[in-house]
């Protein structure tokens, strides 16, 4: 992928800035940095003297970021590594609380786009699925050395797939005659897997599994929760939190977080006292989720199904 070559419509970037309320001299992080939309929002919201640490574990957004960043000197920060990091390169940084923290989760059209990164179901490429191409697995991995019972699980899982089962026996049936290598030789796998009745509605029949192998292969899930934890302890007080979701496995979990940091008491219902001595440490801002306009949609129709969600850090 050319660096000329990324360029991506941000979603919800004034809805999630504005509620993020950036302020100068305020520290935020963009924990997702891709094309630099949302982090050229908060700089320029929070100037003059705001500061933006921008995170993301693909070296193509990283290096692009060269050439934008000219013009905001010290105010931005661009970390290569992975939202899940942010604490660690806080404290590196001598960075104790930050002001806001936004992170939108949904992959790049440049990623989507681009053959060779493997993520599309629409061009032959090499399976390969990987944000940061520092790490050793990728969706060729394990579609060749899962077990049939693992394959099946992430399809139903992270994909949501009805046919995450059958679609898991035809794969291993496939690997014992030949390597599956490419993305056309798993999508015609999963056609011949899928019934052709339950093939004539709906999406294309492999984007379900396309998604939950790239959420595998980037451990997205495990990641979010990760952040999802430590969110109270990397904002200042007041300081918000904004996750824009892009399907309904990470949206639940963002909104059950968000839910549950908010709460005093986070034992099962039936318990007949409190046991967990859990704190409220945020207040839920979106009690629904903000949506995007038709203009965004028509922009970037892939933007169809975001949702974006705000929290803010109760008095530390």
């Amino acid at each position: 992928m050319s660096i000329e070559g990324f360029v991506h419509h941000t979603v919800l970037l004034s809805e999630a800035v504005d509620m993020l309320n950036p302020r100068s001299g305020g520290i935020y992080v963009d924990g997702t940095m891709g094309g630099g939309g949302h982090t050229r929002a908060l700089l320029e919201a929070s100037a003059p003297l705001g500061r933006v640490i921008a995170f993301d574990q693909d070296l193509e957004a990283v290096t692009n970021a060269e050439t934008w960043r000219e013009g905001y000197h010290d105010r931005l920060i661009v970390v290569h590594d992975n939202f899940r990091m942010i604490g660690n390169h806080l404290q590196r940084l001598a960075i104790p609380k930050v002001q806001g923290i936004l992170c939108d989760l949904g992959v790049s059209s440049p990623q989507l786009d681009d053959a060779w990164r493997g993520f599309s179901y629409q061009q032959d490429a090499p399976l390969d699925m990987r944000m940061d191409h520092r790490q050793t697995v990728t969706a060729k991995k394990l579609v060749n050395t899962c077990s049939e019972r693992e394959l099946a699980d992430y399809f139903f899982e992270y994909g949501e797939e009805r046919w995450g089962k059958r679609i898991a026996q035809f794969i291993v049936a496939s690997r014992k005659v030949a390597p599956i290598e490419t993305t056309e030789q798993l999508v015609a796998i999963i056609k011949a897997a899928i019934p052709a009745a339950a093939r004539k509605d709906g999406p294309h029949p492999a984007k379900r599994v396309f998604q939950a192998l790239r959420i595998a292969v980037n451990e997205e899930m495990t990641s979010l929760q990760d952040l999802l934890v430590t969110i109270p302890q990397l904002l200042d007080s007041y300081g918000r939190a904004a996750f824009i979701t892009f399907h309904s496995l990470e949206d639940r979990i963002v909104k059950k977080a968000l839910i549950d940091a908010a709460k005093d008491c986070i034992c099962p219902p039936d318990f007949p006292q409190c046991i967990c001595d859990h704190r409220a440490t945020m207040q839920v801002i979106t009690r629904k989720p903000v949506v995007p306009s038709d203009v965004d949609i028509e922009l970037n129709p892939r933007a169809r199904s975001a949702k974006l969600r705000v929290a803010e850090r109760l008095p530390n």
